[in-house]
């Protein structure tokens, strides 16, 4: 047995991602633990600090690893809140394991490293197939959107097809409705930080759950080869995002009901107003307009994010537009400001014959 004093005695497990990752020879990420028969109370005798809503989480005292009691569930209401829980000291470690989502994540290990899989999550591990566990994945809609995420992150793995059955018979059940836009966008943009992005779509679409989430990114599969060339280029969320919306009119709209963070939103905003601008800056000042429309001025780093993800869709000439940037920025406009003695209109207009001719002198 572990000779970690806070869990001597206890019966428990890594679940989950730890144990899949290891099984694919994936480096290893963050543990999860499961303990068996035991109850909250005992947790809170050995030091464990809860911080669970729902169901009985506990920070491990000096790890801060997160140890779950084993649980069931059982449908209660609509949507993935509509569940009720129960973490009797009665059940089992293959209660807890049939409560999950894909069998690949149904896999547990104990402390000394043996694998405990009733559910044969092992083997479609080795056969690179994303199943899900029991008919239970189907009263949770946050499923189709993990799997679709999953799909996205192992771009070898292939959805078994009752799986994407059971999907459509969710979508067509009108549990996809149910979603709340914080689940959605937590999945999606975990999905499109993924390899593969494209992937993502492509579940969604064919569960058609994509046109239920998501209405507004009606033809996003026309953008999933842009997706997939920004996850090559190791581009930050906010561009792979633009991306996604670039060819919606409602990206606006989109982000308004996802609840999409301002930077994304900001970037999904000004891609289009980049791209136009980049095809027709052939003078100083279209140039100098382009700078202005994307507030490049006063947001530098921004804009050369925004070309980051204009150079997915072909050639940029980045280091032309930083030279640009930084000559434009360079125009002393306090110094105008004093020599034009506070007139205004002035001032604007001298700004701005200033920043043209640094323009047009490079």
């Amino acid at each position: 047995m572990t000779r970690d004093p806070a869990v001597q005695g206890l019966d428990v497990y890594v679940v989950g991602g730890a144990v899949r990752d290891a099984l694919l020879g994936l480096p290893a990420g963050d543990r999860d633990w499961v303990v068996v028969g035991a109850t909250p109370q005992e947790m809170a005798r050995r030091g464990f600090v809860p911080v669970g809503g729902d169901f009985p989480v506990f920070l491990h005292p000096v790890t801060k690893e997160e140890y779950a009691l084993a649980r069931t569930e059982r449908k209660s209401g609509r949507g993935y809140k509509g569940f009720t829980f129960y973490t009797g000291a009665d059940v089992s470690l293959e209660d807890d394991l049939r409560r999950r989502d894909l069998t690949v994540n149904a896999i547990a290990r104990t402390p000394e490293g043996e694998l405990v899989d009733p559910l044969n999550g092992a083997a479609d591990v080795r056969a690179r197939v994303l199943r899900h566990v029991g008919e239970a994945f189907a009263e949770d809609p946050v499923r189709i959107l993990r799997l679709a995420r999953f799909a996205a992150r192992f771009a070898d793995f292939r959805v078994a097809p009752e799986t994407l059955e059971l999907c459509r018979d969710m979508v067509r059940a009108g549990e996809a409705d149910a979603l709340v836009p914080e689940r959605v966008w937590k999945e999606l943009s975990r999905g499109l930080m993924a390899g593969r992005p494209s992937r993502m779509l492509e579940v969604l679409a064919q569960s058609g759950a994509l046109e239920r989430v998501m209405p507004e990114l009606e033809g996003a599969q026309a953008v999933s080869a842009d997706l997939d060339r920004a996850a090559g280029r190791n581009l930050p969320l906010p561009g792979r995002y633009a991306l996604l919306c670039r060819l919606s009119g409602e990206r606006a709209a989109l982000g308004r009901r996802l609840r999409v963070p301002a930077e994304c939103n900001d970037h999904a905003r000004l891609l289009p107003v980049l791209l136009q601008g980049l095809a027709g800056s052939a003078d100083a000042a279209s140039r100098l307009a382009l700078l202005e429309q994307t507030d490049a001025l006063r947001k530098p780093d921004r804009f050369f994010e925004l070309l980051d993800a204009a150079a997915v869709l072909g050639p940029v000439d980045e280091p032309a537009w930083r030279r640009r940037v930084q000559a434009v920025r360079g125009v002393d406009a306090g110094a105008i400001a004093r020599a034009c003695a506070g007139d205004t209109a002035r001032i604007k207009q001298a700004v701005r014959e200033a920043r043209l001719e640094r323009l047009a002198a490079l």
